[in-house]
């Protein structure tokens, strides 16, 4: 504590006066010298500058004045220990307190996990600030013991605390009028008010709280108290000293803390009003239109055109404009990172839905049982688990930090409109020289939520790119122990392979070996197979099919026919979509871009492009030259087809062959109109026409039971015949 002792020099009749005088009696002052003070309460008239003897009225008088000086820097001296005593105590009881609020109230509420209870709503970073007020009383109490250096101290240790204080502080005042929402709309509800009473009763009974506000105000009046206290031990502080002006600094520094709290905390409720991303129908749209809002958003308009046609100039602001490009670009990775997430789990959802291992395998131990026993291990333990924990570790965090994302993108495009209204009230105000009440308020709203984003968005984007580093690398880590894990239980299962133990070259030599004599004997089987396979049966054409051989024929010659092999579906322009079996003219072996790998075809009217791959040469037999009556028959044999010409004969004979495939009705139709024609599903029908008399081939014409009449394209199939006769397969 500061020294308070006022140290006299001899006075009249040679006494010295101590540094405390006895309040119930004067002390005699010598006349011999004259008096000097020492102390910084020292009086201009306490000492006399001359050396002549005053008059014994003048000695009487001299005496009180003194007396009451020193009776006044006890009081101070008092009222100063006073103050630093409340201070360190009053801080003391703070902080048991808040102890109590967070090791009892919020820990008995946690244990009871009561629905739709707010604990982090309620009581907001009071960790932190719990956290700052324990160390700050430590120096407090560390002070106790420098009496001489005490108040300096404290000035200084408040200097030093004064931006956590400020940092803590600001986020609980902030959020303080939230929780106190909260407290009210708990207040409603008879069972939560109950439940939080029984644990106020439980835990603190000694305070006689009616609420939770009892408690979560303190940090609002703590933080608001220590100018206060400091101004009272300032006061109490002579004024001429170094203590004086460190403790006036000091207060200072709280009285700066405190307004930064409220101007932080009015920033906070502006941009609370905009960050919220509202969901509006059309309707609710309309409803807000007004010829107010209809003028605002005509004057942002206009003045963001007159930006991007340079007629006036932007405002600049580069350092707010560089956050925003960061942020800006956080969020693009967040969304491109959440979207490819959510591919990346559809498609694990879509591998882990077929389960062929639950299929019981009609055979011995063996490669495929242990197949079947590992794949059953892992689609239900390691894949099940690494689909939670990715959902866990990845994917609820990623959509939480998309949805935080959410309140700053808002707060960006607000900022935009309020700079538009900014620039434009700032032109008027150029002009007229003065601005309204409303246009003021909108200035201070657009350097409220500038100043907020300015002074959020580093740490926001500092703590986004954190987490998203964090959740990358938990997904990475997440594949490398699936891979160990698989890997793992595979090895197992390899050891009891009866080539597991094999070398490494030694087995790919083994499987090539296996699949070369494989080929040789697929080789010989198809080669024997050829031999004993007879000639294909020609298959008829319709009339319509053969009137466009006829006409193919005529245009291009019979070299050029070729036979689609295969459906084709035409992907690109100039592309056919064709059926298997179709006839075709080539025109052109390569495309427009030089691949040989597409033709160009005639089609019999349409032309374009098709696969190289599903044409083969067609040779249409002499009676279809002049006057087509069959066609290339195409048999499933390892997808190959063969075309058939017949021997010129004066007469051909009548086939005695039953034909390898027929089309038939795949579906029973009932006629509508005397036009169409009723069938029956599996009827064999005789295609005329595949199209109507307007050339759709929605509809064809057919004959069966030697009536004739159309049906749908769609209903008709080409299946092969159940027993074609004429050859067997090898023995």
């Amino acid at each position: 504590m500061c020294s308070w002792k006022c140290s006299l020099s001899p006075g009249i009749g040679g006494t010295s006066v101590g540094t405390k005088l006895d309040p119930r009696a004067p002390t005699p002052v010598s006349a011999a010298q004259p008096l000097t003070q020492t102390h910084p309460c020292r009086h201009p008239n306490m000492a006399s500058t001359h050396e002549e003897e005053p008059h014994a009225e003048d000695t009487a008088d001299h005496d009180a004045h003194i007396y009451e000086e020193v009776m006044l820097c006890e009081r101070m001296e008092h009222s100063q220990r006073l103050a630093v005593e409340e201070l360190i105590t009053t801080e003391a009881s703070y902080v048991h307190n808040l102890q109590l609020c967070l090791s009892d109230i919020r820990a008995h509420l946690e244990k009871k996990q009561l629905p739709g209870l707010d604990l982090e709503g309620l009581f907001s970073n009071i960790d932190d600030i719990l956290h700052v007020s324990r160390r700050f009383l430590r120096g407090l109490q560390d002070t106790t013991t420098q009496e001489h250096e005490q108040l300096l101290s404290i000035s200084t240790l408040f200097q030093e605390f004064k931006e956590e204080m400020e940092m803590v502080y600001k986020i609980y005042c902030a959020s303080y009028e939230h929780a106190l929402l909260l407290v009210e709309s708990y207040r409603k509800d008879p069972r939560l008010q109950e439940e939080i009473m029984d644990t106020l009763n439980a835990t603190v009974p000694h305070t006689s709280a009616s609420d939770l506000s009892f408690f979560l105000v303190m940090p609002v009046q703590r933080v608001t108290k220590y100018p206060l206290l400091l101004g009272k031990i300032l006061e109490n502080t002579p004024a001429n000293t170094s203590t004086h002006s460190a403790l006036a600094a000091a207060v200072r520094a709280m009285t700066q803390v405190n307004a930064n709290i409220n101007e932080y905390k009015r920033r906070r409720e502006v941009a609370t009003k905009y960050n919220k991303a509202e969901q509006l129908t059309l309707r609710d749209r309309f409803a807000r239109l007004n010829p107010h809002s209809i003028a605002k958003k005509t004057t942002r308009l206009s003045r963001l055109l007159m930006h991007e046609a340079g007629i006036v100039a932007k405002t600049e602001d580069k350092e707010y404009d560089d956050l925003e490009e960061r942020f800006q670009s956080v969020a693009s990775c967040v969304t491109a990172l959440k979207e490819n997430m959510a591919s990346y789990l559809k498609h694990l959802e879509a591998f882990l839905l077929p389960t062929p291992h639950k299929c019981e395998l009609q055979m011995e131990e063996g490669p495929a049982q242990q197949y079947r026993r590992l794949a059953e291990h892992l689609h239900g333990t390691v894949f099940p688990e690494f689909r939670r924990r990715l959902d866990r570790l990845v994917w609820q965090p990623l959509c939480s930090l998309a949805e935080m994302l959410v309140g700053p993108q808002q707060l960006v495009k607000k900022r935009l409109d309020k700079l538009l209204d900014y620039e434009e009230i700032q032109e008027r105000k150029r002009e007229t020289g003065s601005v309204t009440y409303d246009e003021e308020a909108a200035m201070n709203t657009y350097l409220a939520i500038n100043a907020l984003l300015v002074a959020e968005l580093p740490r926001f984007n500092q703590g986004a790119m954190q987490l998203l580093r964090q959740i990358l690398g938990s997904f990475i880590v997440l594949q490398e122990d699936l891979a160990a894990e698989v890997l793992h239980e595979a090895n197992k299962e390899l050891e009891q392979m009866p080539h597991g133990h094999m070398p490494l070259p030694a087995f790919w030599r083994m499987v090539e070996d296996t699949l070369q004599q494989s080929g040789i004997q697929l080789r010989t089987f198809i080669q024997a197979f050829e031999t004993v396979t007879p000639n294909p049966v020609p298959q008829p054409l319709n009339p319509a099919e053969e009137r466009k051989v006829r006409s193919l024929v005529s245009k291009h010659g019979p070299d050029k026919l070729y036979q689609v092999t295969s459906n084709v579906s035409g992907s690109k322009d100039m592309d056919l979509t064709l059926q298997r079996g179709q006839i075709v003219a080539l025109l052109q072996s390569v495309d427009t871009k030089g691949n040989t790998g597409r033709w160009l075809v005639d089609a019999g009217g349409p032309r374009g492009f098709v696969p190289a791959s599903k044409l083969q040469p067609y040779s249409p037999g002499p009676s279809q030259q002049p006057s087509m009556k069959t066609s290339a028959l195409e048999i499933g044999t390892e997808g190959r087809r063969h075309s058939y010409v017949p021997p010129e004969a004066p007469k051909p004979q009548a086939a005695t062959f039953t034909p390898a495939f027929q089309v038939v009705a795949g579906f029973s139709f009932t006629a509508r109109s005397p036009q169409e024609l009723t069938l029956q599903a599996g009827q064999p029908v005789v295609v005329l026409e595949p199209h109507d008399k307007k050339g759709s081939t929605e509809w064809s014409l057919v004959e069966v039971n030697g009536q004739r009449g159309y049906v749908p394209s769609s209903y008709l199939l080409t299946v092969p015949v159940q027993e074609p006769v004429g050859w067997s397969l090898p023995v």
